[in-house]
């Protein structure tokens, strides 16, 4: 298994405008600033985080997505900084219909939801994203595939939720929650793939495939489609695999 996880993707309208209010929210840093992707990175280059990726796109936000990113907090007080903060750096609250809970619901300049959480044991050690988070009419189903397409070992399932983290107990956690209202279609978030230049990538795709990828068509977004192959997973949400690796500590 080669391929891995690469960065969480942002499909919008103003690259570095929604990168620069992410990087100083995270206290990460923006380490690649080109017209078709700005990226963000945590400082840390021994870190496990997966980088963030900013792509122009030419549609609409329509909904809510069917991924968003969960933010860790090491207390109460902490939160109300991280909520805080956010609301300054242009963020607003949304009502998704989460009713009363500890976290709290925000949504980025450009309306991509996120949750400030409370304090939880199981996030004390990820960095400042707690979770990457994934709605699934499936959550075992979607975390054996991601999985496999990750190499990260599913740590804990049930009907409700799934979660996989990185072997080296470090980081974010990639979690799959079952969703009634689950959608299929794009969304403004995915996930990517990569793989490196000595690894066999046609074999690569085909392993992918058999554990439950589809290809799809490239769009607009994908810009660069030399350097990607286009793919979805078995719930259709969208990723791709790009033929060479980054990395994505430097400009």
């Amino acid at each position: 298994m080669s391929t891995r996880l690469a960065c969480v993707v942002f499909d919008t309208d103003q690259p570095r405008f929604v990168a620069d209010f992410w990087a100083a929210l995270l206290g990460w840093a923006v380490t690649l600033d080109r017209p078709d992707e700005v990226d963000v990175a945590a400082p840390d280059p021994d870190g496990v985080d997966i980088a963030l990726a900013f792509l122009p796109a030419a549609r609409a936000k329509s909904g809510k997505n069917r991924m968003h990113l969960d933010l860790a907090s090491r207390s109460i007080d902490h939160q109300r900084t991280q909520v805080d903060r956010a609301l300054a750096l242009g963020a607003h609250p949304v009502d998704i219909g989460q009713g009363a809970v500890p976290w709290v619901v925000l949504a980025d300049p450009e309306g991509n939801e996120f949750c400030v959480l409370e304090p939880r044991e199981e996030y004390v050690d990820t960095g400042a994203v707690a979770a990457i988070v994934v709605d699934t009419r499936d959550p075992v189903r979607l975390a054996e595939f991601w999985s496999a397409a990750s190499g990260w070992p599913v740590t804990h399932h049930d009907a409700r939720v799934a979660g996989l983290r990185s072997a080296t107990g470090l980081g974010s956690w990639l979690e799959f929650v079952r969703t009634p209202d689950h959608r299929s279609g794009r969304t403004r978030l995915h996930l990517d793939l990569t793989s490196f230049p000595a690894d066999d990538q046609p074999a690569e795709v085909a392993r992918l495939r058999a554990a439950g990828a589809t290809p799809r068509e490239p769009t607009a977004a994908d810009s660069g489609a030399a350097d990607y192959l286009a793919l979805a997973d078995p719930e259709t949400n969208e990723f791709r695999l790009r033929r060479l690796a980054r990395d994505w500590s430097t400009t």
